[in-house]
Order: structure tokens, then C-alpha cells, then sequence
């Protein structure tokens, strides 16, 4: 009875808390959101005066508000109403490297930009993004058509700055804890991340949609490296990148830090590149995350474990340990138009590996043009993959007159180098 009482005052002084904290309306800080005026300074003034004074929200509604960079900082809730739009401004030159980062080396990050971003946080405690408004990252302004496309998947545009001069991120949280981004919708994308969260401490991340153009490059949706404690969940993601990625880069930090325990349930993806992608180059530990109750669909690949060899020299993306992924289960999936391969596992066989083991497969069913793909190497065969009711199913084409179904058997296991799927009848 003690314990409840207890429980209830909290709840009851969160609730006081919540209702006290303050709103701090951009516009009484000179913002207008009309669309044209820059607004980076007003919504500043608006962030700073909010974290003075103990947290609270800082409010956009009623208009477009056009902005450069802006940061934001210990307990403050960036509230983007239904009716407001925070569109980012298409001059490259509003993008400079953010400095005196505390968190990062910011030379180590990957990509030519490095930290440079729309939306960052360095080292901020009990922030948010909510509300049912929308973040334009005005894309269309840095990217151009090309005759054909760049890669099978089909990006049919390219940056029109090349590195170091890239263009930025969306959002950027580095080093941050007590994270919250929900309900708000993400479009436009300017081939940048969209969500980025760099040795982050319990986030959650709920309702989002992120609708970037699939036709552009590298504009991947959740980004998750190095953090703890991570839920993903109830988001739609189309990107023309990796729709979700769990990565363990340590480059930029102090110390090695693992990725691990994350949850990713109800969400629907849609990629030209990986729906799930787990690893890259060199990355360190990534384990105990659970993936359950998805639908990929129109991806390329929709599950992947692939760890190339290092340095990879286009994005200088690389880390600096051996990767060891271990202990994750992908549960109650379907995927749909799969044009590359359902699950595509690839050990690079120069890549920098300790191990990829403990991966439990459960009601996953897939259809496209291609069974799964794992592929180890002798030094480091593939550990303890386990099956339970799942079956994929290689449509018929031109070139194949029927669709052809493979189904592990009940509670299969391989530990092997390589294993290839074989048909065991036709459809």
C-alpha cells in the first residue's frame, strides 16, 4: 500500500510539473511564419530562454517557419503544432560545422559534413520533438536528376555539392539522455539522415512518419549508433537509404560504447536500400535488440547483417574494432517486393569481426525476387541462426516460368560458413 501511495504522489507531482512548465511561443521571440522571414535566431532566443528558466515547450504553430541550425538544450520539448511547419533553409552556407562540440570528435564522424545538421544536441538531458507538425528538410533545393540511376535500387538524383561540401542532417542528438521524438512527420529530406542518435541514453521514438523521396541518396531514416535503452515504435519510414539502422561506430567518441538493448515494433518500411540493416565497417557491439511485428515492403533487401571490408573510402564511414553481433530476434514480420534479398547476410573478408551469432528468427515470411543470402567466411562462420515458422517465397518472372517456396524446418539451426536456400517445391 506504501508503494502505491508512493507511486501515485509521483505521478501526481510529474503531472503538477508538466502543467507548470512553461510555453514559449516563437513568435513572442520575433518569429514569423510566413515562410520567407529566417527564423534561426528567434527559435534560438526561444530554446535558451526555455532552458534558463527549467524547461518547458517551445512552441511553433499557425505558419511555415523557415530556419537554419538550431540546438537545443536541457529540458526543452521543440513542440511542432499541427498547423506549423519548421522548414529548413536551402542556403548551404546556413550549415556550417557546429563548434565547440562537447560530445564527439567531430573530424572522426562520417561523411564529409560531419556534425553538420538542422536539428542538434550535444550533451542534453530530458529533450523532445513532439507534435503533429511537420519538419521539411527542403531537399528538392540540393539534389538534381540523373540520366539513370546511381544503383540497382534506383536513386535517380545526386547531391550538387560533392564532399566535404554535403549536404547536413536532419536531426542530430549526440550524447544525449531521457530522448523523446513522437507523432511529428519528417519529408524532403536533403540525401541526409534523418534521425540521428549518437551514444544516446533512453530514447523513445514513437508515431513518426518519415516520408523522405526514395528516388534520393543516402537520406536513411532512424540512424542509431552507440546508444542504450532505444524503442522504436508505431513509426511508417520511406527513405530511399537504410530505413533502420543499428550500428556501434566509435570513432568519433572517447571510449568504445556498444549499441545495444533496442526495441523496434509496429512499423511499417519501404527502402531502396536495406528495411533493417544491423552493422558496417568495423563497428564494435551491437546486441539484445528484438525486432517484431514489421512490414517491409517495395525494399531492396529487408533484413541485413553486412560488414564490409574497411577503410570504405567513399564516406571515410568506418570504425575502429572488431564487430561482434550477437543475441537479436526478428519476429512476426512479412515482407513484400523484395527485390534484392529478404535477409542478406555478408562478412566481408577483410572486415575487422569477432562474431555475428544468437540471431532467432520467428514467423517471418517473405515474398520477391530472390531467396535469403549467408554468407560467412572461415574465420568467422555464422553462429547459432535459428528458425521457427518461416518461409520465403521466389516469385515467378521472365526468366523463372513458376514461384518457388523455401521454408526452414521447425526450430532449425546452422552454424556454418555459408548456407544457401534450396526450393522445396514449386508454387
Amino acid at each position: 500500500m506504501r508503494t502505491k501511495i508512493t507511486a501515485i504522489l509521483f505521478c501526481l507531482i510529474l503531472s503538477c510539473a508538466t502543467l507548470l512548465a512553461a510555453d514559449f511561443d516563437v513568435r513572442k521571440f520575433g518569429a514569423k511564419g510566413d515562410g520567407t522571414t529566417k527564423n534561426t535566431v528567434a527559435i534560438q532566443k526561444a530554446i535558451d530562454a526555455c532552458t534558463k528558466a527549467g524547461g518547458g515547450r517551445v512552441v511553433l504553430m499557425d505558419g511555415v517557419y523557415l530556419t537554419g541550425p538550431i540546438q537545443l538544450k536541457d529540458g526543452v520539448n521543440l513542440y511542432i503544432d499541427g498547423t506549423a511547419k519548421l522548414l529548413a533553409s536551402p542556403d548551404i552556407a546556413d550549415y556550417p560545422e557546429w563548434q565547440n562540440v562537447k560530445h564527439v570528435n567531430s573530424e572522426n564522424l562520417p561523411r564529409g559534413n560531419r556534425n553538420a545538421c538542422i536539428i542538434f544536441a550535444d550533451e542534453a538531458e530530458r529533450i523532445s520533438i513532439t507534435g503533429r507538425g511537420v519538419i521539411d528538410g527542403n531537399g528538392t533545393y540540393h539534389i538534381e536528376k540523373l540520366d539513370k540511376p546511381t544503383n540497382s535500387g534506383g536513386w535517380f538524383y545526386k547531391r550538387k555539392l560533392p564532399n566535404p561540401e554535403t549536404l547536413p542532417r536532419v536531426v542530430f542528438f549526440a550524447g544525449c539522455k531521457d530522448v523523446l521524438i513522437a507523432d511529428v512527420t519528417m519529408t524532403n529530406q536533403p540525401a541526409g539522415w534523418s534521425y540521428w542518435i549518437h551514444d544516446c541514453d533512453r530514447v523513445t521514438m514513437r508515431g513518426l512518419q518519415i516520408l523522405a523521396e526514395l528516388s534520393y541518396p543516402n537520406n536513411d531514416g532512424i540512424h542509431l549508433n552507440c546508444s542504450r535503452d532505444v524503442t522504436v515504435s508505431d513509426c511508417h519510414i520511406e527513405c530511399g537509404d537504410d530505413s533502420i539502422v543499428i550500428r556501434a561506430n566509435s570513432r568519433s567518441l572517447k571510449e568504445n560504447k556498444p549499441m545495444e538493448r533496442v526495441t523496434v515494433t509496429n512499423c511499417v518500411l519501404r527502402s531502396r536500400c536495406y528495411g533493417i540493416r544491423v552493422g558496417y565497417s568495423d563497428d564494435g557491439v551491437m546486441r539484445h535488440c528484438t525486432f517484431s511485428n514489421l512490414v517491409i515492403t517495395e525494399t531492396r533487401d529487408g533484413i541485413g547483417f553486412t560488414l564490409p571490408n574497411s577503410p570504405y573510402p567513399r564516406n571515410h564511414d568506418f570504425g575502429r574494432e572488431d564487430s561482434l553481433i550477437e543475441d537479436m530476434l526478428f519476429s512476426n514480420i512479412v515482407m513484400d517486393g523484395i527485390y534484392g534479398k529478404p535477409i542478406r547476410t555478408i562478412l566481408g573478408d577483410k572486415a575487422r569481426i569477432k562474431a555475428v551469432r544468437d540471431i532467432h528468427f520467428s514467423n517471418v515470411h517473405a515474398k520477391g525476387k530472390h531467396f535469403p543470402a549467408f554468407i560467412g567466411r572461415e574465420s568467422n562462420p555464422l553462429q547459432n541462426f535459428t528458425f521457427d515458422n518461416c518461409s520465403f517465397v521466389r516469385e515467378a518472372d521472365s526468366d523463372q516460368k513458376e514461384s518457388e517456396l523455401f521454408q526452414f524446418a521447425e526450430g532449425f539451426k546452422f552454424n556454418a560458413t555459408t548456407f544457401t536456400a534450396k526450393v522445396i517445391k514449386s508454387e
